[in-house]
């Protein structure tokens, strides 16, 4: 581990943009597959947005699930689901998704459960949420999501030059809709926790990307004759240090969650700790190879005389 640690702290000259042809095939793929994935399976929206009724109990002894479905199926309640958690076998999350009945109605389900299980059991948790509730959740969700990348989008733009912002809306685009795809793909809960970490990634790729652009337009003024090809390949391998014992801290972190945390913080953690990956995949193969698109010297001495372009 540290002989790696050591490496990444030694100056690299990797040929990052010798693979972009590979890598825009790569990313064109993902994203269509993404969108294909979200438009035919959908997602699995939790009980935040589709309404319904989420108990967490748990025995001191290790519970048999099929003998706990067959005890509560005997109450005729629609849509029910048992799903174990932990690794001992004593915690069960109980979903039913009784989007249709209001609150009174779902806590009388609630007390039918708890009656029928009686006190051999601890209840952890109870969330009970509306069809009306879980409906302004959901848009309330969507609108906060759009504000925050409109708002990084305005922020990136007035930072850099237009070409600049192009390449850090691209990579976002490209990162929501590649973690959204994997989210309904492996049908994780989508509540308003993993929308807390979209947001998260959005603004974990944004400040990758905008620490890359800032060493490559420093760059742009330092080397007034290097071929932009090397240029934004050094760009890359400066900062390459910062960007992977970055990216790796961050991955340890959400590892510990998605281990340890519990069904509640699953969905959140493989959010993060996949956007943590295709974050920094993209803030080299989307964000910057999509530089190599335009001639940027071309446009240097407007930029620098503007210095709202500049900020």
């Amino acid at each position: 581990m540290m002989n790696m640690f050591k490496w990444v702290t030694l100056d690299t000259n990797f040929n990052f943009m010798k693979a972009k042809k590979l890598t825009y095939i790569l990313s064109s793929t993902m994203v269509v597959l993404s969108l294909i994935c979200i438009a035919i399976k959908g997602f699995n929206f939790g009980i935040d947005f589709s309404g319904g009724i989420l108990m967490e109990i748990k025995s001191e002894n290790v519970i048999n699930v099929d003998e706990l479905r067959s005890t509560l199926n005997k109450l005729d309640i629609d849509d029910l689901n048992l799903q174990s958690m932990g690794n001992d076998g004593k915690e069960i999350v109980i979903r039913a998704q009784a989007k249709t009945l209001d609150e009174k109605a779902q806590m009388a389900i609630v007390n039918q459960i708890k009656s029928t299980l009686g006190s051999d059991y601890e209840y952890r948790r109870v969330e009970l949420v509306g069809p009306q509730v879980g409906g302004e959740l959901k848009k309330d969700g969507i609108i906060a999501s759009v504000i925050a990348i409109l708002a990084i989008t305005a922020y990136v733009w007035f930072r850099f030059e237009w070409q600049f912002a192009l390449g850090a809306i691209v990579g976002l685009t490209h990162d929501v809709i590649i973690t959204a795809g994997f989210l309904s793909l492996f049908g994780l809960d989508f509540s308003l926790t993993t929308v807390a970490a979209i947001l998260t990634l959005a603004g974990y790729s944004v400040n990758d990307t905008v620490v890359t652009y800032d060493r490559i337009r420093e760059n742009l003024r330092k080397y007034k004759k290097m071929k932009q090809t090397d240029l934004l390949n050094k760009s890359i391998n400066d900062i390459l240090s910062r960007t992977f014992l970055t990216g790796l801290t961050t991955l340890f972190a959400a590892l510990a969650l998605l281990i340890w945390g519990g069904d509640a913080l699953r969905s959140f953690a493989f959010t993060i700790f996949f956007g943590v990956v295709i974050g920094t995949y993209s803030s080299i193969y989307v964000c910057t190879t999509l530089l190599e698109l335009f001639d940027l010297r071309a446009h240097q001495n407007e930029a620098e005389i503007n210095p709202f372009g500049n900020a």
